[in-house]
């Protein structure tokens, strides 16, 4: 056993928060096994006390502010 750990796949539309169910960009993995999926609001409520606790916190929440391209307008 090498102790390294397995690549952490990226989230997608798929993935919900535990708490409501929306679209989740916050996944904590829990240092006993185990992970929790956040969408931003719930998140940004519970990460702190998580990552206190030895959580590995995977942010995408940054994704939420990013402007999508516009094909159209690229092309004039």
């Amino acid at each position: 056993m090498t102790g390294a750990l397995a690549p952490v796949k990226p989230l997608t539309a798929l993935d919900r928060c535990d708490r409501c169910g929306a679209q989740a960009y916050i996944r904590a993995t829990l240092p006993v096994g185990g992970e929790l999926l956040f969408c931003a609001h719930h998140g940004r409520q519970h990460v702190a006390a998580l990552r206190e606790k030895g959580a590995d916190i995977l942010d995408e929440s940054a994704r939420l502010s990013k402007t999508p391209t516009n094909a159209a307008n690229d092309e004039r």
